[in-house]
């Protein structure tokens, strides 16, 4: 027996030597890529030294001879921190995911070669003026130079992945940027899903019910659309879902997920400090690393700081001495789907306002790993990019007979968005800014503007030019072989929304409607906010002047309108009301709710429970109010909407006909649907957060979730990749959070501001940003999370342009020396 003991102990502490060294070869083998930051490196094709200066919280300033060297030195220092999440980005615009990743990216990778962004980036290169071609030549250069280093010494294959899966990675060049913005417009773009959502919604309901579940931001109304059904009367009413679940590494996010932003300036008049001041927080998917990568950049034209995404040489965000810009989505209708009658006797020919025509078509192969090769017919008609019944739920709606094209700006081979990015970055005033504002094509965006004097919000992008006569007024797909439905070119710059130096002093976007003007110069019928900008109102003309403080006070604020607006309509007969009841009772449950909810303000504050009762209740009234009639395609509806409660609980046009349950005898009110709801919401809480209400927290359900989009998904290492916090805000709040709004974890939070900015342009070097994870993408630096806590709290960095205060912290200074012929 004691032999036996003595044999087990030496195979157990066998075993755990060699987990230990197993450990410590994996920890070395994946420390090898870590960057020194403080190494010089003799590099081909730069004039002069270049110096890349890290403060203290890795953000790199970047000095060279010539701004071609600039560029160089932020291509070095980008792949130095993200070189895995720049091929991933390349990789997904090309549509070659599933060289790496199998059947499981196969369906990303079809959607990309059908849209054949990639390609388009190719073309675009020469669209570009001279200074931005030679920042692009120069970026590559710089990529490619750390490649080389990481090939000549050694280091760890250039990041933790690539001893994982392929660690194939082709140079760098300039149209892989290219196609990374364009990737980006497909990221924020949302139209497409929105049409065919309509259509579906449209199939089951009349028209005043399709208004209520998908209304129209007050203001002026929209003539009469006709129903799907009367356009293609062969389509079913009802067809169940035919994409896949959306994969982490897709662009694609649902319908809800779109981007969004929030971006306000103050003039002079408005500012405690005599200048101008503007904050941003564009928001987009977690992930870890974030998207944002903070970066300085020392020009001919001076110092520009901000937010850069890798891949992109261009400060997209951020701010120079004399000059600051800030991005919101637009929410421009961008996108139109056509349904394309096919030749019954020639399948490849669709039909046009001049008869049947044959499509452009061009073969393409997607290698898949551990599988057969994959083989496309790639189609277009004169609209665009055919896409397949199984991408966007297009099969829903798509009759027999007929297949779908998509029509998008973004879809351009002479997109000069690049460029006007880069004449964006070396403007010095409102008026230089709102001129290289008119080479952006997409994505289309809200730019607010700042000089030292004046402040000004102007859309930028390619608006589509559409006939009075569109049959859907691009809300839901409409008969591509109809002229009138056509697109026909692209409206002058000039009909863009534009706002400059304002009486009142303020400026803001919180995605919201901007103007109301008529089809079709509307902009668009789908706004990404109706909630956030009445708090934002509020606040700003709570004070006659602002300073940095208040703006930073303003992105972090908590309230929900929402809340405040809707609480005292769905509980308005359930205040204060019915008799006692014992404790474990779902009416005592109820009552304790209701009396957290009467002294609440509407903070969404991560340590109260008040948040997630009122988050479960309103969650649960849509579903009860929508799913009788919408049946399963309720199942799409996945965050709430605001205004459809409002109007149901108001009567607005007959919408508290929702609160009937179509398929019982009795007729129910709106008041036993609250009810009923809110008994719902309690014991879904309690299944999942315990029954003591007090004890709650909506900071447990409300996690920001950073996940690793590749490794997050793999046991024990997503302990190390993932960043998960507890935070405030919600859906609606300016501090906003955006729910997932799908089970097992609804409000999760997987949506929000990456990027935070506020700048004083009365002492520019006091402005701060800060990004959501940290600047490296490497998960065992300290810098791959560092600026998360940060973020957290609500707290920020300096976002300075002294070189000096640089470097009087700094965690490293690379030199990079010209080689020596």
């Amino acid at each position: 027996m004691a032999k036996i003991f003595r044999w087990l102990l030496r195979v157990f502490t066998a075993l755990v030597v060699l987990v230990l060294l197993a450990g410590t070869l994996v920890y070395w083998l994946a420390s090898r890529s870590l960057p020194d930051y403080s190494a010089d490196h003799e590099v081909a094709g730069i004039t002069a030294p270049v110096e890349i200066v890290r403060d203290n919280a890795d953000v790199p300033h970047i000095f060279g001879a010539t701004d071609a060297d600039v560029f160089y030195g932020l291509g070095f220092a980008q792949a130095q921190d993200r070189l895995w999440q720049m091929v991933m980005l390349r990789r997904t615009a090309q549509g070659r995911l599933s060289e790496i990743f199998g059947t499981r990216t196969l369906k990303v990778d079809e959607l990309l070669r059908r849209l054949d962004i990639y390609n388009l980036a190719v073309a675009s290169v020469e669209t570009q003026d001279a200074d931005t071609k030679s920042a692009l030549a120069a970026y590559s250069a710089g990529v490619n130079a750390w490649l080389a280093e990481v090939n000549r010494g050694s280091l760890g294959r250039g990041a933790p992945e690539f001893f994982l899966f392929s660690n194939e990675i082709a140079p760098w060049q300039p149209a892989d940027s290219i196609a990374i913005v364009k990737l980006m417009a497909l990221q924020l773009s949302g139209h497409l899903a929105n049409e065919v959502l309509y259509a579906r919604t449209s199939l089951l309901l009349p028209e005043d019910r399709v208004r209520d579940i998908l209304p129209d931001v007050p203001g002026e109304g929209i003539a009469a659309l006709p129903k799907y059904a009367s356009l293609f009367p062969d389509v079913p009413r009802y067809a169940a879902n035919t994409t896949a679940p959306t994969d982490p590494l897709s662009p694609v996010k649902p319908r809800d997920l779109a981007g969004a932003s929030n971006a306000w300036a103050a003039a002079p008049s408005r500012s405690a400090t005599g200048s101008t001041l503007l904050a941003n927080d564009p928001h987009l998917g977690f992930t870890a690393p974030s998207i944002w990568y903070l970066a300085r950049l020392e020009l001919s034209t001076g110092g520009v700081i901000g937010g850069t995404i890798p891949g992109v040489p261009a400060v997209l965000l951020g701010r120079s001495e004399d000059f600051g810009w800030a991005l919101t989505s637009s929410y421009m209708d961008d996108q139109d789907v056509y349904i394309e009658k096919l030749n019954p006797d020639d399948p490849s020919e669709v039909l046009t306002p001049d008869g049947f025509k044959p499509m452009l078509t061009r073969p393409s192969i997607i290698k898949v790993k551990d599988a057969a090769p994959v083989a496309l017919d790639l189609q277009w008609t004169e609209n665009g990019p055919v896409l397949p019944g199984d991408q966007y739920d297009l099969g829903t709606v798509t009759p027999p007979g007929h297949i779908t094209s998509l029509a998008w700006t973004a879809l351009s081979g002479k997109d000069t968005t690049l460029s006007a990015g880069m004449r964006l970055m070396r403007a010095k005033t409102v008026a230089e800014g709102l001129a290289a504002g008119e080479g952006f094509v997409a994505p289309t965006q809200n730019l607010t503007l700042a000089d030292h004097t004046t402040i000004a919000l102007k859309t930028v992008g390619a608006m589509p030019r559409r006939s009075a006569r569109h049959q859907s007024q691009g809300r839901m797909p409409s008969p591509g072989w109809l002229a009138e439905n056509r697109w026909q070119g692209r409206m002058n710059y000039q009909a863009n929304p534009e706002f400059v130096a304002p009486d009142g002093g303020i400026l803001g976007n919180t995605n919201n409607k901007t103007l109301d003007r008529p089809f079709p110069f509307h902009v668009s019928f789908t706004w990404g906010d109706t909630q956030r900008i009445q708090r934002w109102k509020r606040l700003m003309q709570n004070r006659e002047v602002h300073t940095r403080e208040s703006f930073i006070e303003a992105q972090q604020d908590t309230v929900s309108f929402t809340a405040r607006s809707l609480l005292p309509l769905i509980a308005a007969d359930l205040w204060f009301t019915g008799e006692a009841a014992p404790d474990g009772t779902a009416e005592r449950q109820r009552q304790r709710a209701l009396d957290l909810l009467a002294d609440w303000n509407g903070e969404m504050n991560e340590h109260l429970p008040e948040p997630l009762i009122y988050a479960a209740w309103i969650r649960a009234l849509q579903d009860r109010l929508i799913r009788d009639e919408l049946g399963p395609l309720s199942r799409e509806y996945t965050h709430v909407e605001p205004i459809f409660i409002e109007r149901v609980f108001r009567d607005v046009d007959g919408a508290s006909a929702w609160c009937d349950v179509l398929q019982s005898a009795a007729i129910e009110s709106c008041t036993d649907i609250s009810r009923a709801a809110l008994d719902d919401a309690l014991l879904w809480i309690a299944e999942h957060y315990g029954s003591a209400l007090e004890s709650l927290r909506w900071g447990d359900a409300h996690v920001a979730a950073q996940n690793h989009a590749v490794l997050g998904m793999m046991p024990v290492i997503n302990w190390l990749v993932n960043i998960q916090q507890s935070t405030s805000g919600g859906d609606n709040t300016l501090l906003r959070g955006r729910t997932s709004g799908v089970e097992p974890t609804p409000f999760q939070n997987v949506h929000g501001p990456g990027y935070r900015g506020v700048y004083d342009f009365a002492d520019p070097d006091s402005s701060v940003f800060v990004i959501s994870t940290g600047q490296s993408g490497h998960f065992l630096s300290r810098h791959y999370d560092d600026l998360g806590e940060l973020w957290r709290r609500g707290e920020y960095i300096p976002m300075s342009l002294d070189p000096d205060l640089a470097r009087a912290a700094a965690v490293g200074i690379t030199h990079l020396l010209p080689a020596s012929q």
